[in-house]
């Protein structure tokens, strides 16, 4: 790092930026202006830090696109004054987020990561403290003048991930996020390990291309024993419904009961696209595999391969208002535009 190295905190809501009243015990948010004070470790950081705020943050239950190309709108907006932005957010729909910007930010440069944590950050046993103060060290990390991660990632205890390989698994654990898929790009101990092979590269003779607008016409389902036909067509019936996530069995397994394939298919008849993931945690699709997904694949299901679903929705948003010629969808979805898939 050196000394000129700037770091925009963006906060948008979320545990990480709240506060204990002492006496009343509620939670109030923390005013970032005021950060250096509250937590002096970050003076040993060699860089300087600004802070910008939501005029409302909001718990990330409430994140929707819109609040996307708003996080979008400060990054832009900032870009060419900052070496690398974090982006403090609830944990809650912090994957969902980081893969919607990895979309949204095509060709970036410099490092946006998002953090959070599951305790307040005033809190005496918080994870808040070591997540911010390394997310920040890790968005200043340069050589040659140049920043070393150049894509949207999401670091939490201990472990710097792709933001889009990313799921939430756990509620109450410290170690909240996983990357089934993709191993993690830092690890953090005594020292940062970087496993540089792994970072997703920067053309610098590309520049930065933001898309702000996502299409919100699609759905997850998810399939289980017992699904049911008027349940499929009520769903492929919603008006204006333009991409369906399915997540199905094992490798990309479904039901072979012709009322559903003939359903399916009557949905990819109207142009609604349908993308086949697994609901395992980890693993990829291999549709054709089995024979009870060849016949998903015959019939024109896209595959998902090793896709998260947080990626597989937000990356489906964005394909659809790209306004991507029918023949051309299936080669676009399938193929990985920012390391979110193999």
């Amino acid at each position: 790092m050196n000394s000129r190295t700037k770091i925009l905190l963006i906060y948008t809501g979320g545990t990480i930026g709240m506060r204990k009243d002492l006496k009343t015990g509620a939670l109030k948010v923390f005013n970032f202006s005021k950060l250096l004070q509250r937590i002096p470790e970050l003076k040993q950081l060699d860089c300087e830090i600004e802070t910008i705020s939501f005029q409302n943050p909001i718990d990330s239950s409430n994140m929707k696109p819109e609040k996307w190309a708003e996080i979008v709108e400060i990054i832009t907006a900032n870009y060419s004054g900052f070496h690398g932005f974090v982006v403090l957010h609830g944990s809650d729909t912090m994957s969902y987020t980081a893969s919607a910007l990895s979309f949204m930010l095509e060709n970036l440069s410099k490092p946006v990561i998002l953090t959070g944590s599951q305790l307040p950050i005033g809190d005496l046993r918080t994870d808040a403290k070591e997540n911010l103060i390394t997310a920040i060290q890790i968005a200043s990390l340069q050589e040659n003048n140049k920043p070393v991660i150049t894509e949207v990632c999401l670091y939490f205890e201990y472990k710097l991930y792709r933001g889009n390989r990313t799921t939430k698994i756990n509620a109450e654990h410290f170690k909240a996020f996983a990357s089934p898929n993709y191993p993690a790009l830092i690890e953090s101990g005594v020292y940062l390990n970087l496993k540089s092979e792994l970072f997703l590269a920067h053309n610098p003779a590309m520049d930065l291309v933001v898309h702000k607008d996502l299409d919100t016409n699609v759905v997850i389902l998810k399939l289980f024993p017992g699904i049911n036909k008027n349940v499929l067509s009520a769903i492929i019936g919603i008006p204006n419904l333009r991409g369906i996530i399915l997540e199905t069995y094992g490798s990309g397994n479904a039901t072979t009961e012709e009322w559903f394939l003939d359903s399916i298919q009557q949905a990819i008849a109207k142009g609604i696209y349908v993308v086949n993931v697994t609901q395992c945690s980890g693993g990829s699709v291999n549709m054709g595999q089995y024979e009870t997904s060849s016949d998903l694949k015959k019939i024109g299901v896209l595959s998902g391969k090793d896709i998260t679903t947080e990626a597989a929705i937000t990356k489906l948003m964005f394909l659809l208002s790209q306004n991507i010629a029918a023949e051309d969808f299936k080669m676009m979805f399938e193929k990985s535009l920012r390391g979110e898939m193999t």
